[in-house]
This record gives structure tokens, C-alpha cells and sequence, in this order.
């Protein structure tokens, strides 16, 4: 007499795998508009000293805004896509919590740097 019983891969089912995909989904409609658009602004920093006569350091963080403004997608898109496509099996969760973070780091990265810019 044998007995049936449930395969592995049947409760190994992540029942909260939507969590993170949805948290990083809510932080990127949120920061990214203002991180494009305080980061596009973040320019007039260099009003009052020209942007020949700034210091070293304003004109380094404006130039790390822009870049990250400029390639950031590429970091922020394929971690977010690859966050809500992964399996939904425990063996994936922290993979999955990881990339949600990495894809909502760009845009965070642009705000800390446009909020802490050195005076001119």
C-alpha cells in the first residue's frame, strides 16, 4: 500500500512574492517623476557662480546627477522587470526583495544627491 504525496514544488509557492515587486512599483511612481524633475532642475545650482566658476564639488554632483538621470534606467528597468518576473517560489524571495531595491536606488540616489548639493 502506498500513499500519495504532494509534490515539493507545490508548497514552495511564495504566497507574499507580490510584496516587494509592489513596494518598488509604488517607490519608482513616486520618486522617479521628482527625481527627474528636481534633478532637472537641480542645474540652477550654478546661477550665481556660472557654471565656469563653480566649485569642484557642486559641479561633480551635478555631473553624477545627470549621469545617473541619463543611464540609471539601465539599472532600474531590468531590476524592476526581473523583480515581478521571477518565480513565485520561496527559493526566489530574497533575489526578488533584492532587485525591487536595486530598481528603486537610481531615483533615490538622484534625490540624496539634489538635497545635499554643496553651495556654490
Amino acid at each position: 500500500m502506498t500513499t500519495a504525496t504532494a509534490p515539493v514544488y507545490a508548497t514552495d509557492q511564495d504566497r507574499r512574492a507580490w510584496v516587494a515587486p509592489l513596494v518598488a512599483t509604488i517607490l519608482l511612481v513616486l520618486l522617479g517623476p521628482a527625481a527627474l524633475f528636481l534633478g532637472g532642475l537641480s542645474a540652477m545650482a550654478t546661477d550665481s557662480c556660472g557654471p565656469d566658476d563653480c566649485p569642484p564639488a557642486l559641479m561633480t554632483s551635478l555631473t553624477v546627477i545627470y549621469g545617473i538621470l541619463e543611464f540609471g534606467i539601465l539599472v532600474t528597468l531590468p531590476a524592476f522587470v526581473a523583480s515581478w518576473a521571477l518565480p513565485r517560489h520561496r527559493r526566489w524571495s530574497a533575489l526578488r526583495a533584492w532587485l525591487a531595491a536595486v530598481a528603486v536606488l537610481p531615483p533615490l540616489t538622484v534625490l540624496v544627491l539634489v538635497f545635499t548639493l554643496p553651495m556654490p
